[in-house]
């Protein structure tokens, strides 16, 4: 155990709208790990607190009638309630647009101008003659230039991925009005990330927590690193230092909140917030998305390199969430409210946490069922966990008036310790989902244990035998409840007034459990779960399939707005034979294509490459528009685009055979 304090932050929440699932893939096992290094005797600092600037907010307020700020509070304080009712605690849940993040944030942007590493440069932004205004960020929508996928101002959110910088995007849009947009030339000001190529590739092969995010961003820093544009024009966010008609953008001010919100606690807890951000020896430890590994371990460091500070020790980022098997998306009824949907459901915390943590490792991608979700509390919670529990106390209740003064057998406490250390060992590598299996293995030792001994028999022949049994499961369940109070606070808690505690369980070091329980009185045992029955899982299912019919009215419904003949005949769209398919280097998601249009060869790249192999493609006839601008995508120039359908870009394709170059009417 290191003497430094051990700093835990968490990506901050977007002042954009409610709290759903896809937040809690972050916030439950940052929170589980927190717990568990208290337990075990870490001192450690839990940091959050809501993202408040931003385009997204500024347009979202706009079409509210209020102000950015009135926005952001409102979803600052709905977040923090959430959170608490997920049993979520962080020491300090600030806001990005508070007074000590806007100087924090100028102290250290002008840091790293007096460091030469911010430079002013015009580039061609953006901008709406309609609106009369430029349009950063999500103000605009256009083609991305890298892929050719329909992208926002700031990032290619639909292909693949890449950061834009203001004025690359091409066709552009603006979002408020519908109008095209035109470029004009305005002063920005660059970071200067390519300087730190060197420094990122010998600090991240180092960096600990998950191997994603540090691949990730090892992959990004060898194909190539580009600087930074950190000014936007808005009125709304941190003014950039000798500016006021820039502010800084989001990206930069944000992270920087991780330290504000530090600042913050530690000016009301009589700490001082540099002895967890300063030196060579930090223990900050980010608990991300996957989708913002590039900021995290790109740009963050680099900037607090940049500007001396102390940097991250470890980056822990989750794989993304689906649901009932489809992608998550909000607009097409594929998403989990956390209040709405589930805690005003009067369904408890607990068994949330349990399939968050559970379902799959922290890094893959986690699906949401209620079906599965049934089948975990059922069977695991209820049927394994809460039954030894309830099985063992109830009958040293019955049986002997509480719990004897009997020590465990030594076999018991070596499985303890045994199971305690492969927890510990899980924690530690950032496994929450083998701790957690750890942890239901040691309860399946118990029911084992109880059921092969059967002491409801045994005390009819050897009361004392029989007591030395229930001495030993109550033991394992003095274990359990310790060890399972970071994943399952609230019922653990229940469960250790049960064994005749009046404190706090979470107070207790989890090696306690092979400590000996002692004679006392228990307090009336009761079922600490209860089984979720097919008509309550069948209301929570409708409920999801009623938002999804009601999405997809209102996609048809959109979709069935008309539009001029003529603007459909603009498009060539001719059937195009795949006769060669290759991976892009560097992407995960793009296939080099050469495609046979009867009386010429192009080379088209497209976004499949997560759906099809190449043998697949090979041979097959697709539809394509061929009258596209040639587009560089990945530095590969792409002459058309294939079309497909769906979230699975399900490829279209003639129902007959026909020649290659055959034009779609």
């Amino acid at each position: 155990m290191s003497g430094k304090p051990l700093l835990v932050t968490c990506g901050l929440p977007y002042t954009n709208g409610p709290c759903h699932i896809g937040h809690l893939r972050t916030y439950v096992p940052a929170d589980f790990y927190v717990r568990y290094m208290r337990r075990v005797g870490e001192d450690v600092v839990f940091i959050c607190g809501s993202d408040n600037h931003g385009t997204p907010i500024v347009i979202s307020a706009e079409q509210e009638g209020t102000t950015p700020r009135q926005l952001s509070e409102r979803y600052h304080q709905h977040f923090d309630a959430t959170f608490k009712r997920m049993l979520v605690e962080f020491d300090r849940f600030g806001m990005t647009d508070d007074p000590t993040n806007h100087e924090l944030t100028k102290d250290l942007v002008q840091r790293l101008i007096d460091r030469g590493y911010i430079y002013a440069e015009t580039v061609s932004q953006s901008y709406c003659p309609d609106c009369s205004r430029f349009l950063p960020d999500r103000y605009v929508e256009g083609i991305c230039p890298y892929c050719g996928a329909v992208a926002r101002g700031d990032e290619c959110d639909q292909g693949c991925g890449q950061h834009l910088e203001p004025g690359e995007i091409k066709d552009a849009v603006c979002k408020v009005c519908g109008a095209k947009a035109e470029y004009r030339d305005q002063e920005h000001y660059f970071f200067r990330l390519g300087e730190f190529k060197d420094f990122l590739l010998e600090y991240l092969p180092d960096l600990r927590g998950t191997s994603n995010a540090r691949n990730y961003a090892l992959g990004w820093v060898k194909e190539a690193l580009h600087d930074w544009c950190i000014t936007r024009t808005l009125d709304w966010g941190v003014k950039f230092p000798g500016r006021d008609d820039l502010v800084v953008y989001v990206w930069v001010d944000a992270p920087i909140g991780y330290i504000s919100f530090t600042k913050e606690w530690a000016n009301g807890a009589g700490r001082d917030w540099k002895d967890l951000w300063c030196g060579d020896d930090t223990r900050v430890t980010h608990f991300i998305g996957g989708d913002i590994i590039y900021h995290h371990c790109i740009f963050w460091p680099a900037l607090l390199e940049g500007a001396g500070v102390g940097l991250p020790h470890a980056v822990v980022a989750s794989g993304m969430v689906t649901i009932e098997g489809k992608k998550f998306s909000k607009s097409r009824g594929y998403v989990v409210w956390t209040n709405d949907d589930y805690l005003d459901q009067g369904l408890p915390a607990d068994y949330l946490r349990y399939y968050l943590l559970t379902y799959t490792n922290h890094t893959k991608e986690l699906d949401f069922s209620w079906k599965i979700y049934q089948e975990r509390v059922n069977n695991e919670l209820v049927g394994t966990l809460g039954n030894f529990i309830y099985r063992t106390m109830h009958f040293a209740a019955k049986e002997f008036s509480g719990a004897s003064s009997l020590a465990a057998e030594p076999m018991i406490v070596e499985e303890i310790g045994r199971a305690l250390d492969a927890v510990d060992r899980a924690m530690r590598d950032y496994e929450f989902k083998n701790a957690a299996d750890a942890m239901m293995t040691l309860a399946s030792f118990g029911n084992a244990y109880i059921q092969n001994n059967a002491p409801w028999k045994l005390i009819k022949q050897d009361k004392e035998a029989a007591e030395q049994v229930i001495a030993n499961c109550l033991q394992l369940v003095k274990a359990l409840v310790l060890v399972f109070e970071p994943l399952l606070p609230e019922t653990m808690q229940r469960a250790w007034e049960m064994l005749g505690n009046t404190d706090a369980a979470g107070t207790h070091a989890v090696s306690e459990g092979t400590e000996p329980l002692g004679a006392r009185q228990l307090h009336k045992p009761a079922p600490l779960f209860v089984k979720i029955e097919d008509d309550r899982l069948s209301a929570l299912e409708t409920l999801l399939k009623q938002r999804v019919d009601q999405a997809r009215k209102a996609e048809e419904k959109k979709a069935a707005a008309t539009v001029p003949i003529d603007r459909f005949a603009e498009l060539e769209i001719r059937i195009a034979r795949v006769t060669a398919a290759e991976p892009i280097k560097g992407s995960k998601k793009l296939y080099r294509l050469t495609v046979d249009l009867g009386d010429e060869q192009r080379q088209v790249v497209s976004g499949i490459a997560q759906f099809y192999t190449p043998d697949e493609l090979v041979g097959k006839d697709v539809a394509m528009i061929a009258n596209l601008e040639p587009a560089k995508i990945f530095g590969v120039e792409s002459q058309g685009m294939i079309l497909a359908a769906g979230d699975e870009a399900s490829l279209l394709v003639p129902l007959r055979p026909v020649p290659p170059g055959t034009q779609v009417r």
